[in-house]
């Protein structure tokens, strides 16, 4: 099963990939032509890898669609598409086209005459391998010469968990070496009744999974390798009848995969972030639980100030952001003047004022002493010198 994967490179991109691994690209769409997300659902516009043939009805797909009757009665302008195809036909020792072109997920055969809806284009996104061993059904047509590869970085299985499997833990299988992924795929070509234009669209082939996925599910996408004997088998134009050498590329990966839990938004087809192909436990994720905790503890521990009450160093701080430095509150330096004026200050301060002193003394008719210094009253050199004598 494949129901979604992630694509979130432009197909300039893909383009580059593909051709330093030796795949030849002699033709490709614009990046807007692909849609770039890395949560890639059914419906959308992806990037498929095919050799150049003509997407037109072959004579022996309208044999098999009319059950392998005779038609001797063809009429001329198919006699004519048929010659150019020979022309065409790598067969005759010309080098093969590669293309990528943009197509949309969920395959339309090419005698559908109207658009479907979506729950019927959703049985389609998938094609099991066992249901391509017989020459019958709605793929007989697709597998003798419409196969491709479909590009990606990677895809997405829930594992079902708990109870009844009710809660569904989403993982991201990649390659472990880092490239695109190439899933084997078939494809084709629609134009409905009431329409002009081509609709190109494809499915990706499953089969069963190796041990390493087993855990997650039964089922998985076939992956092929760059510059293996398969992946050109696969793509090879010339070969337009379904054999068992073709049949058994359609097997579980035995190359290294890499497999890990990852946020449970993707499960959402709208979300798209970087973050759904990264672990959820990986400290790149911002979604991490140990990243939530360490911000939480830091957050705590940084200090608090009660409201109304200033922290100590904050009009320094102030005074830094005004001037661009930190002001230093000395002591002045102690000076004999400022030390005389201290003295005197202190003076005034203990003694009481003339004027509150005559206010009492007035108010309790207590005798005033006698100030050091002041002159005696009138008569009292008198008696002094009286004694004397």
């Amino acid at each position: 099963m494949c129901g979604r994967y992630a694509l979130g490179v432009r197909l300039a991109y893909i383009q580059q990939q593909l051709q330093e691994r030796g795949m030849q690209v002699d033709e490709a769409p614009d990046d807007d032509d692909v849609r770039e997300t890395y949560n890639f659902a059914p419906g959308s516009f992806g990037a498929i890898y095919r050799a150049d043939i003509p997407d037109h009805q072959t004579r022996s797909e309208r044999d098999t669609e009319k059950g392998q009757e005779q038609n001797d009665n063809v009429p001329e302008q198919e006699t004519q598409i048929e010659e150019k195809e020979k022309e065409n036909d790598t067969s005759s020792g010309a080098h093969p086209k590669y293309k990528l072109q943009s197509m949309k997920w969920g395959l339309i055969p090419f005698w559908t005459k109207r658009q479907p809806d979506y729950g019927s284009m959703m049985r389609t996104i998938n094609c099991r391998d066992d249901s391509l061993i017989d020459n019958r059904g709605m793929w007989t047509t697709m597998k003798q010469r419409k196969r491709c590869l479909v590009i990606c970085q990677g895809f997405y299985e829930w594992l079902k968990k708990g109870p009844g499997g009710k809660e569904k833990v989403p993982h991201f299988v990649r390659r472990k070496d880092g490239d695109l992924m190439c899933f084997a795929g078939l494809w084709d070509c629609v134009k409905y009744e009431d329409s002009d234009e081509k609709l190109y669209t494809y499915t990706v082939i499953t089969t069963s999974s190796n041990s390493y996925l087993k855990f997650l599910h039964d089922r998985m996408p076939v992956i092929l390798d760059y510059g293996s004997e398969e992946m050109r088998t696969w793509l090879d134009p010339t070969r337009k009848t379904w054999s068992k050498e073709l049949q058994s590329i359609l097997k579980p990966y035995e190359g290294e995969l890499e497999c890990y839990p990852v946020s449970k938004e993707v499960g959402k087809v709208g979300n798209n972030s970087p973050d759904f192909i990264i672990p959820v436990n990986s400290k790149e994720n911002k979604s991490n639980i140990a990243n939530f905790f360490a911000n939480a503890k830091a957050k705590d521990a940084s200090p608090k100030k009660e409201p109304g009450i200033k922290a100590e160093g904050d009009e320094d701080k102030k005074d830094i952001a005004a001037h661009g430095t930190k002001r230093e509150h000395a002591p002045e330096p102690a000076s004999p003047d400022n030390e005389t004026k201290k003295q005197k200050v202190h003076q005034r301060a203990l003694s009481p004022s003339p004027q509150k002193s005559k206010t009492r003394s007035a108010t309790h008719n207590t005798p005033m002493k006698k100030a050091v210094g002041s002159k005696p009253p009138a008569g009292s050199q008198r008696i002094t010198n009286f004694f004397k004598k």
